[in-house]
């Protein structure tokens, strides 16, 4: 029987936004084999292989960039593009593979995501969450609050070459206040690897963003993590996702053992057996292979004959009870290779990051909001830019082909390198080829402005390194003169593209935020903007408030509230006062402000807040679910949602 969904408040608003638009089907991300060379054995081959390690792979040094923006606008400039000049060439976009790394809090997400960049050759030595003596942090986590508190609260970006392979990682935030984050990167991401604590199966966190991975369409991936410590049974593994979420399992590998006597994988798609020797955590395990039909020299090797044993009992079992594999069926959500290993002591991470470069989807198309752009008066007549969602816009496909660039902005980032106070705009090329020095159109800006990309860069977490073009798929770093925000598209051509809005949760912690240093007023000032702009919390005003009374921040939860207090304190050197607010949920009002005058005026809004979020729309704060319902069942026409998604153009 399928268990019912454990989701908080929040979580509801967020799967509401992930079905309105953000997170929609991903069309166009069919399997294709790999191109990577003649003779490569694919997932499903018979025949053992070895994958040479490639060294193409460094690690980027961080590069001062100045203070000088990369993204200068640039008045009325005409697009001067060719029709083709901006296609991306079809190898290019093959070779392309991205993930995001999704589970419960203290699954190992931010420790795989070490070991994938040490396998992949990016590292060369991984990191620890928590450091003790001459241990050196993980890449991703590189904030001091990160190091400080041992958790991820905010998704980064590692890029490498693996193979032939340009490879993407996302490592997103698993702690439920931190949600946002990670849905944004979910947007972004082709494929999806789901860590699970093998010892605790199924949590709460790993289930809502199971659900966020079933709406987006993304082939999910399964890596059942600490194997080395005492695990449920793999079978009891398989049978808990089958069951909760009806997908079916593929294990591609099968343990030997667990806890102290965990002893390797059973590479199923070959049948050899991977045995791992205990070593130093902080480099490659070293692996001794043996074929399964060697029986004797796999006896011996094991020193273990009741292992021996359940390992041929095993084998036998699945061959005749787990159905083949099927790539069809992974691109479409309905069948999950499924992995075991231990990411902490290198187990089975190099057969997961050779497996997945076989087997990921590559970068797919992307349905948009597609209208001509109208110049002068035209556009006056006809509106266009303004902060609105016309109905009579066309949605289409755009695909990794198009011959004209496009991306979005899934996250922003300041202070990467804060001896310049800089700001970083994270965007995921959708179609076409990158350049730098491009000029681009903006989404939300007048018609025929464009912005001047005369930087960007590849990202390895705080790391960056300069890039000359980009291609679908890849994440590429732009400096952000303050105009770019979340959920923002940028084009080439003489069509403005608009590609769905990433929406925000429903904030369920309020506080007024004071500055109790008036002579720090600018820094201050400049510190909430930028953390306001990454999304850390949303801001909400009184109506018609310009900027000049009190901000009340909005969260999800009160981690986000003491995370921007820490980062206004180590980055912009000043202090900051809290002031809670006695709600716990907020609904925005789609009916519009006439809507709420109404309710206002005929008593129905007693006891509620009427606020404005950061696009001048009525929000309105309630003190508990009972109030919020009933105010949506009886007043029909404030059409109050749980969320809220940014307008297109």
């Amino acid at each position: 029987m399928t268990k019912p969904l454990l989701l908080p408040a929040a979580a509801a608003g967020a799967l509401a936004v992930v079905l309105a638009a953000a997170l929609s089907p991903r069309p166009g991300s069919g399997f294709a084999l790999p191109v990577r060379g003649s003779g490569r054995a694919t997932a499903t081959s018979s025949l053992p292989r070895t994958r040479a390690r490639s060294s193409l792979a460094s690690t980027p040094t961080a590069e001062s960039e100045g203070a000088a923006s990369s993204a200068s606008a640039e008045g009325s400039a005409e697009a001067s593009s060719s029709s083709s000049s901006f296609a991306a060439p079809p190898d290019e976009i093959q070779r392309r593979r991205n993930l995001a790394i999704i589970s419960h809090p203290d699954s190992g997400k931010t420790t795989m995501t070490e070991k994938l960049l040490l396998y992949g050759g990016a590292l060369q030595q991984a990191g620890a969450v928590r450091t003790k003596g001459e241990q050196r942090s993980t890449q991703s986590d590189f904030m001091e609050v990160e190091k400080a508190r041992g958790i991820s609260i905010s998704a980064t970006v590692m890029s490498f070459d693996y193979d032939g392979l340009r490879v993407n990682i996302l490592d997103t935030p698993g702690h439920q206040d931190f949600s946002e984050d990670t849905y944004r990167a979910l947007a972004a991401a082709d494929n999806a690897v789901m860590l699970l604590d093998a010892a605790k199966g199924l949590e709460p966190q790993t289930r809502k963003l199971f659900e966020v991975c079933r709406m987006r369409s993304l082939p999910l991936f399964a890596f059942a993590n600490k194997m080395d410590r005492p695990s449920l049974s793999p079978y009891e593994l398989v049978d808990q996702i089958e069951e909760e979420f009806g997908l079916e399992m593929h294990p591609v590998v099968w343990p030997i053992g667990d806890g102290e006597r965990f002893k390797g994988v059973l590479d199923r798609t070959d049948d050899v057996v991977h045995l791992f020797d205990r070593g130093d955590r902080k480099s490659k395990a070293a692996v001794d292979t043996v074929s399964l039909d060697d029986v004797e020299t796999l006896r011996e090797r094991l020193d273990d004959d009741e292992l021996f044993e359940k390992l041929l009992e095993d084998k036998e079992l699945l061959d005749e009870l787990i159905p083949p594999l099927d790539m069809e069926r992974v691109m479409r959500g309905e069948q999950s290779p499924m992995f075991f290993g231990s990411a902490m002591t290198n187990f089975g991470v190099q057969l997961l990051l050779d497996k997945f470069c076989d087997m990921g989807a590559r970068p797919g198309g992307r349905p948009a909001r597609r209208q001509e752009e109208a110049k002068g008066k035209k556009a006056k007549e006809a509106g266009l830019g303004a902060p609105d969602d016309d109905d009579d816009v066309d949605d289409e496909l755009i695909p990794p082909d198009h011959d004209e660039f496009s991306g979005f902005v899934f996250k922003t980032q300041a202070n990467l390198d804060p001896k310049h106070r800089d700001r970083l705009a994270y965007v995921r090329v959708v179609s076409g080829k990158f350049e730098r020095g491009m000029k681009v159109g903006h989404s939300r800006s007048k018609p025929g402005k464009r912005y001047n990309l005369a930087q960007a860069q590849t990202l390895f977490g705080s790391d960056r390194e300069s890039v000359e073009v980009a291609y679908p798929g890849d994440v590429i770093g732009i400096n952000n003169p303050g105009a770019f925000a979340i959920g923002d598209t940028l084009f080439t051509g003489n069509d403005k593209i608009a590609f769905p809005g990433i929406p925000s949760f429903s904030p369920e912690k309020f506080a007024y935020i004071r500055n109790p240093n008036p002579s720090a007023y600018k820094s201050f000032q400049k510190g909430v903007d930028q953390l306001l702009d990454e999304g850390a919390v949303q801001a909400l005003r009184q109506r018609n408030d310009d900027g000049g009374g009190p901000l009340i921040l909005a969260a999800v939860g009160q981690l986000q509230f003491e995370v921007v207090q820490s980062r206004l304190k180590s980055e912009y050197n000043v202090d900051s006062d809290l002031e809670p607010l006695g709600y716990t949920l907020a609904r925005w009002a789609d009916g519009g402000w006439d809507a709420v005058d109404k309710a206002d005026a005929d008593g129905k809004l007693f006891g509620i807040m009427i606020v404005q979020d950061r696009w001048q729309r009525p929000v309105l704060l309630f003190r508990n679910d009972w109030k919020a319902a009933s105010v949506a069942e009886e007043e029909k026409y404030l059409e109050l949602k749980p969320w809220s998604k940014p307008p297109s153009f």
